[in-house]
């Protein structure tokens, strides 16, 4: 398979909670193929943006290969990372409204899932080709804070390191009048949330050749 684009996500182990988020937005990312959704009206439109990307967090946000890298040597980097850096724990998910649109995030301090998303971004810097003044124009597109704007010059990405916020995205943005609705109806599918959070390992994914992204690998944190 050929990718174009590759990222480092968390993507929930097999289970009930991965189950949801690939029947919520109609892909299945660890597999990569598609799944029926449940039948509502709406929910194809409104889970269309992030389908593409599947059920996931970002922990390193997409990026194509910088000039002299490869693949193998990207597979490489991510496992030498992932005996490096220790799990994190912290209080279980809940939903909540991020920007208008709806997504699983943790309850509290997310400093423990800030340090290791801020070593997938550090450490794997090497491997991203610079930004094109095309996605530095779309970025500054959301009005960028001082802060914001650094981290898009050093590392491409304006939302990174102390800027950064983890969260699982389960739909577009949303009108205003509509966001109370499809809570309601995210809660009549999520299974049972755990009370404990538990970031233990991280997934290379790759962009297929469809647009849509797809687990290369799975690594195990063991720092």
């Amino acid at each position: 398979m050929s990718y174009s684009r590759f990222a480092i996500y968390y993507v929930p182990p097999v289970g009930p909670l991965a189950d949801f988020g690939a029947s919520w937005l109609g892909w299945d990312v660890l597999h990569g193929r598609e799944t029926p959704q449940p039948d509502m009206p709406g929910l194809d439109d409104i889970t269309m943006t992030p389908r593409k990307y599947g059920f996931h967090a970002t922990l390193k946000p997409p990026f194509r290969l910088a000039e002299g890298q490869n693949v193998p040597a990207l597979e490489a980097a991510v496992s030498d990372l992932a005996v490096d850096l220790a799990p994190a724990i912290c209080d279980g998910l809940e939903l909540t409204t991020l920007g208008g649109f709806l997504a699983l995030t943790p309850q509290d301090d997310m400093q423990a899932v800030r340090r290791v998303a801020g070593g997938c971004v550090r450490e794997l810097d090497q491997f991203r080709a610079p930004a094109s003044e095309a996605e530095f124009a779309r970025r500054r597109k959301a009005g960028l804070s001082p802060a914001q704007e650094a981290l898009l010059t050093q590392w491409g990405y304006p939302y990174v390191m102390e800027e950064f916020r983890f969260h699982m995205t389960l739909t577009a943005g949303l009108l205003q009048d509509d966001i109370a609705v499809w809570s309601a109806a995210v809660r009549r599918h999520l299974p049972d949330l755990p009370r404990l959070f538990v970031l233990d390992q991280i997934a290379l994914c790759g962009e297929r050749e469809d647009g849509r992204f797809e687990v290369i690998h799975r690594y195990k944190l063991t720092g």
